[in-house]
C-alpha cells in the first residue's frame, strides 16, 4: 500500500486512486488564482483531491466541489475530503463531467448557481497509452475528456467574473487557446514551466476568463536549479504545501 502523502495542513490516502500526486497537481493547486475571492469552486477530475484541498486551503470560498468519474478515486476523493479541516466545504460527485454539464448547466441554471473559479488538471495523452493498468490509462488519455467536451462545459459553468485554470503540456498550449477562444473564454495569464534551466518547456498554466484581455501575463517557472535544488519561485509557489519547503 503506498503512503499517504502528508502535507502541512492535510493529507493525502492515493492507494485507490489510478493517478497519484504528482508536480502538475500542485503547481495548479498553488497557482491558480483566487483574488477574485471565489464563492463556488469546481475540481474536474479531482484524483485524490489535491487540487481541491489546495484551493480550500488557500481561499475563503464556501462551496468547493469536485467531478470525479472513477469509482475507486471517487471514494478515496471523498475520503480524503472529510478527514480534512475543510469538510464542510468540499463535496466530490460521482460523474463524468458530459452528464454533470447536461444535468447543471441549463436554461432555467441562474448566475448565482455557477462557479465562480474552475480547475482541471485534464487527461492529455491523445495517443493509446497502455501500462496494463486500464484505471490508469482512462486517467491519462484524453479520450476519456477530450480538450473540447473540457471547454465547452467550462464555458456553460463559469460565472460571467468567473476564471478558468488548467495545465497542459507546452506543445498544446496554441491550439488550447484557439478552442477557447472558440467557446468566448480568453486567456488571461500563462506560465509555461520548465524542470530545470536548460531544459525545454514541459508545462503550460493557462487562466481564461469570459472576457477579452489586452495585456496578457505570460511568465516562466523553473522548477529546480539542479537535482532536488528548487528554485526559489517554486519553493514561494509551493511552501505553504510541501513538509520541507
Amino acid at each position: 500500500m503506498r503512503k499517504p502523502f502528508i502535507f502541512k495542513q492535510f493529507t493525502i490516502n492515493q492507494d485507490r486512486c489510478a493517478m497519484k500526486i504528482g508536480t502538475d497537481g500542485v503547481l495548479l493547486g498553488a497557482w491558480a488564482s483566487v483574488d477574485h475571492n471565489p464563492y463556488s469552486i469546481l475540481d474536474i477530475g479531482a484524483g485524490t483531491g489535491i487540487i481541491a484541498l489546495m484551493l480550500a486551503q488557500r481561499s475563503a470560498a464556501d462551496n468547493i466541489e469536485a467531478i470525479e468519474l472513477d469509482a475507486d478515486a471517487y471514494e478515496q476523493c471523498t475520503n480524503n475530503f472529510e478527514a480534512s479541516d475543510w469538510a464542510d466545504r468540499l463535496f466530490c460527485f460521482h460523474a463524468g463531467f458530459d452528464e454533470f454539464v447536461d444535468e447543471y448547466a441549463t436554461d432555467e441554471t441562474e448566475e448565482d448557481e455557477l462557479y465562480d473559479l474552475i480547475v482541471s488538471n485534464p487527461p492529455f495523452y491523445a495517443e493509446e497509452v497502455t501500462s496494463g493498468n486500464e484505471a490508469r490509462d482512462n486517467a491519462r488519455q484524453n479520450t476519456s475528456l477530450p480538450f473540447s467536451e473540457l471547454v465547452s462545459g467550462v464555458a456553460k459553468l463559469l460565472t460571467t467574473n468567473g476564471r478558468f485554470a488548467t495545465i497542459i503540456p507546452y506543445k498544446e498550449e496554441e491550439e488550447f487557446i484557439k478552442l477557447a477562444e472558440n467557446f468566448k473564454l480568453y486567456p488571461l495569464k500563462i506560465t509555461r514551466v520548465k524542470g530545470n534551466v536548460k531544459a525545454e518547456v514541459k508545462r503550460s498554466l493557462l487562466e481564461f476568463q469570459k472576457t477579452p484581455c489586452t495585456n496578457i501575463k505570460t511568465e516562466e517557472l523553473v522548477i529546480e536549479n539542479n537535482r532536488h535544488v528548487y528554485t526559489q519561485d517554486y519553493i514561494n509557489l509551493t511552501k505553504d504545501f510541501y513538509l520541507k519547503m
